[in-house]
């Protein structure tokens, strides 16, 4: 008990730092592509991502240019604000090396989380869970 009273007096106002920004990232690609850029993205220590199926709203008269696939999947994902700028560079090379890897991404800010355990999950903070 008297270890627990110490390490709460050890902790000052100069170890506490404040918690990273998260973003939501919005990936939007082929269906039949979904596991590769899960992948990469996993690849970005992303904990979690949320995959939604839908279909395109390209009409068939397109399929001369080669945008007939109509199956798509959307990506959420929550990455760190620092990792931003890296995670689309890297999506946007995917995105023309891939063959059907075309795709869209985008981020949108969020402005609050609740909870601390939550927060820690989604910036994939696993060392502070742990403890």
């Amino acid at each position: 008990m008297s270890e627990i009273k110490e390490k709460k007096k050890n902790k000052t106002k100069s170890n506490l730092k404040a918690p990273e920004k998260l973003k939501l990232l919005v990936t939007i690609v082929n269906r039949n592509k979904v596991e590769f850029f899960v992948d990469v993205l996993t690849g970005f220590e992303v904990n979690m991502q949320m995959i939604v199926y839908g279909n395109g709203t390209a009409p068939k008269d397109l399929d001369l240019l080669g945008l007939n696939h109509s199956e798509k999947a959307i990506i959420f994902s929550f990455i760190k604000e620092s990792q931003q700028k890296q995670i689309l560079e890297t999506l946007n090379d995917r995105f023309y090396r891939i063959r059907s890897g075309k795709g869209i991404a985008y981020v949108m800010t969020i402005n609050s989380i609740i909870g601390v355990y939550l927060y820690q999950f989604l910036s994939n903070n696993t060392e502070s869970i742990r403890r």
